[in-house]
C-alpha cells in the first residue's frame, strides 16, 4: 500500500462516494413530480446514517476478527479508535493506519447499496421509517455479507469454500446487487402496491436528471469496480475496460429489446441498460476478457429490459426497477463468472466456457442463493419490526396529495402564479 495505490484508492472512493448522489438524480428523475424530493432525500439520507454507523461499528462487523466466519466482531475496533490510542508513536505505526484508507473505501460502498434499496419504496414509505430500516439494514445486513465475500468470512476459501473453488466477486455482485435487490423486493412487498399501480400512469417527471444521474453512475463506477483491486496496474485497467465495455453493451441489448418489442428506443431504456450493464460486470470485471464482458453486458440489457416488466405480471411494486435492474443483473453478472472467467484471471479459476468445468459455475451459484436467502429474511425482520411500531407507510392522503410536502414540508417545483 504504497502512495500511488493509497492515491488511487482514495480517488476511487472518492468516485463511489459521488455515486449516491448521482442515483439521487437517477431516482429522482424517475420518481413523480410530487415525490422526487423525498426520493432524492432517501439517497443523501444514506450517506449521513450509513457513514457515521460504519466508523462506529461497521467496519469492525466487516473486516474485524471473524467470529465463526459469520461477522466481524463488533466490538474489536468501535470508532476505529484503536489506531488513535494515546501513546503510540504516529511515525512507527504497524500498518493498521492502512483500515483508515480500506475504512474510507468500504464506507462507500455500504452507503450505496443501502441508498440503492429505496427505489423500490418510492412515494409510500414514511421518511423516519427508511432512516431506522437504513441503520438496521447496514449493521445486520450488508457488513455481516461484506465480510462474508471480503473479510475472509462465511463464503471464502476459509469456511463454506474450503474444499471447493471459492467464488469470485471483485467489487459486489453478491455483496451489493444481489444483497439490495432481494431487499428491495421484500420491503416492496411489506409496503404493498402504490395507489393506482398498474392502472394509472407513473411515469418518470423528469428524463433530463435521469440521464444526468446515470452519467454521473457510469463516471463512479470506475471507482467502484477498478478500485476495489486496490492497485494501479494493469489489473485495475483490465477491470477499467470491461467496465466501460460492458455497460455499452448493455445499453445497447436494453435499446434493441425496446426497438423489437415497442417499435422505438427510449432514454429511459439507454440510462437503464447503461446501469444494467455495470451491475453484471460488478462480480465479473476481474475474471473475464473485453469480448466476454460485452457478451455478459449485451445479455444484462436484455434480461433487465424484459425483467423490469415482470412486477406488473406477479404484482409486486418495485417504483423504479431496482428488482427487474439490480437482482436481475447481479444474478446474471454473478453466475456469468462461472461461465465466462477465463484462465489468465488474477483470481487463479477459470469458468465453464474456458476448461475450467462446472466448480466456479456451482459455487457462484451457491454464494448468490445464500446471500439471497440471508439478506431476504433479515430484510423482513427488520421491516415488519418496524411496522408494527412506528410504521413503514404513509398515510393514504399524503401518498395521493405528495409526500415531499407531508414528509419534507417543501416541493421540488414551485407552482406558477
Amino acid at each position: 500500500m504504497d502512495s500511488p495505490n493509497v492515491a488511487w484508492l482514495l480517488t476511487s472512493a472518492s468516485l463511489v462516494l459521488l455515486m449516491t448522489p448521482g442515483l439521487a438524480f437517477f431516482y429522482g428523475g424517475m420518481s413523480r413530480k410530487k415525490s422526487v424530493l423525498n426520493m432524492m432525500m432517501m439517497s443523501f439520507s444514506s450517506i449521513g446514517v450509513v457513514g457515521v454507523l460504519w466508523v462506529l461499528v461497521g467496519f469492525s462487523v466487516s473486516a474485524g476478527d471473524t467470529v465463526g466466519g459469520w461477522f466481524g466482531n463488533p466490538g474489536s475496533d468501535f470508532g476505529m479508535q484503536s489506531i488513535f490510542q494515546s501513546g503510540v508513536d504516529a511515525t512507527e505505526l504497524d500498518g493498521s493506519e492502512f483500515d483508515l484508507i480500506l475504512a474510507a473505501f468500504g464506507a462507500t460502498f455500504a452507503i450505496i447499496t443501502v441508498a440503492l434499496i429505496s427505489g423500490a419504496v418510492a412515494d409510500r414509505m414514511k421518511f423516519s421509517a427508511w432512516l431506522v430500516f437504513s441503520a438496521l439494514w447496514a449493521v445486520l445486513v450488508y457488513s455481516p455479507v461484506s465480510h462474508w465475500v471480503w473479510g475472509g468470512g462465511l463464503l471464502s476459501s476459509d469456511y463454506l469454500f474450503a474444499d471447493m473453488t471459492a467464488p469470485q466477486d471483485i467489487a459486489g455482485g453478491t455483496v451489493v446487487h444481489i444483497n439490495a435487490g432481494i431487499a428491495a423486493l421484500v420491503l416492496a412487498l411489506l409496503l404493498g402496491t402504490r395507489k393506482g399501480f398498474g392502472k394509472e400512469p407513473m411515469r418518470p417527471h423528469n428524463l433530463t436528471l435521469v440521464m444526468l444521474g446515470a452519467a454521473l453512475l457510469w463516471f463512479g463506477w470506475f471507482g467502484f469496480n477498478a478500485g476495489s483491486w486496490w492497485e494501479a496496474d494493469v489489473f485495475a485497467a483490465q477491470i477499467w475496460l470491461n467496465t466501460l465495455v460492458a455497460t455499452c453493451a448493455g445499453m445497447l441489448g436494453w435499446l434493441l429489446t425496446e426497438k423489437i418489442r415497442d417499435g422505438k428506443p427510449t432514454s429511459l431504456g439507454a440510462a437503464s441498460g447503461v446501469v444494467a450493464g455495470l451491475v453484471a460486470i460488478t462480480p465479473a470485471g476481474l475474471s473475464v476478457s473485453p469480448l466476454g464482458a460485452i457478451v455478459l453486458g449485451t445479455i444484462a440489457g436484455i434480461l433487465s429490459a424484459l425483467a423490469v416488466g415482470l412486477k406488473y405480471k406477479l404484482g409486486y411494486d418495485d417504483s423504479l426497477d431496482v428488482v427487474g435492474v439490480h437482482l436481475v443483473s447481479g444474478l446474471w453478472g454473478t453466475i456469468a463468472v462461472g461461465l465466462f472467467a477465463t484462465d489468465v484471471n488474477a483470481f487463479g479459476d477459470a469458468g465453464l466456457f474456458y476448461g475450467g468445468g462446472a466448480s466456479l459455475l456451482v459455487s457462484q451459484i451457491i454464494a448468490a442463493a445464500i446471500v439471497m436467502v440471508y439478506s431476504g429474511v433479515m430484510t423482513l425482520i427488520i421491516g415488519l419490526a418496524i411496522k408494527y411500531t412506528i410504521g413503514l407507510r404513509v398515510p393514504e392522503e399524503v401518498e395521493v396529495s405528495g409526500i415531499d410536502l407531508a414528509e419534507h414540508g417543501e416541493t421540488a417545483y414551485e407552482e406558477a402564479v
